[in-house]
């Protein structure tokens, strides 16, 4: 398993790039929004990597950051989602809005990305439910989460009530997010109403 490449960059175009590492060139898919984001051919970068192993081809994701790159293995474990859905999703969403979105059972989120329907959205949604459900909070990584972080009953019984009041799950969980997590259920309704009010 290559974990990451640090190299000079040799190419790159929407959805591929070349990395020299040590006189070999690796040709690396990535996102759109991580080839846009990446320095002028000629120097050096990191992207941390994914190797996908199918009986007629081995192919290496690349990504920005380790978050990035845990968020592509926690998708493509889903059924039906595959490395190239994987690739569309992260580039509309960062990790941290794919958390929220399915913190919040917020599918339709997923929708944007190429290749998404509304049934697989909802799959995605529900198979990782458990995953991400056990931790939301500003700067979580979904390594936190994966591995069991805090849990989030406070800010699962804020984000219901604001969602009971009107407002998508999605805006709900991305103001509660905000707030302390260790904060008493009312104070996090409070801010994140507070939060979004200033917002309109």
């Amino acid at each position: 398993m290559i974990y990451c490449l640090t190299g000079k960059l040799l190419k790159k175009t929407l959805d591929m790039v070349v990395i020299s590492c040590a006189g070999v060139g690796y040709l690396v898919q990535v996102p759109a929004s991580v080839s846009s984001a990446l320095p002028a051919i000629g120097h050096e970068v990191t992207l941390y990597t994914y190797m996908n192993i199918t009986e007629n081809d081995v192919t290496l994701f690349g990504f920005a950051t380790e978050e990035q790159q845990a968020c592509f293995k926690m998708l493509t474990a889903v059924s039906g989602v595959g490395p190239k859905v994987g690739l569309a999703i992260l580039n509309v969403m960062t990790p941290e809005r794919i958390t929220l979105a399915i913190s919040a059972g917020d599918h339709k989120a997923f929708t944007a990305a190429n290749g998404v329907g509304p049934k697989l959205a909802q799959r995605i949604a529900l198979e990782l439910k458990d995953k991400v459900g056990k931790g939301l909070a500003e700067g979580i990584t979904l390594g936190d989460v994966s591995g069991g972080g805090a849990p989030a009953g406070n800010l699962s019984q804020a984000i219901a009530a604001l969602t009971s009041l009107g407002y998508s799950p999605s805006e709900a969980a991305q103001a509660v997010a905000k707030a302390d997590p260790s904060l008493p259920v009312e104070e996090l309704i409070k801010l994140a109403l507070r939060g979004m009010a200033k917002g309109r």
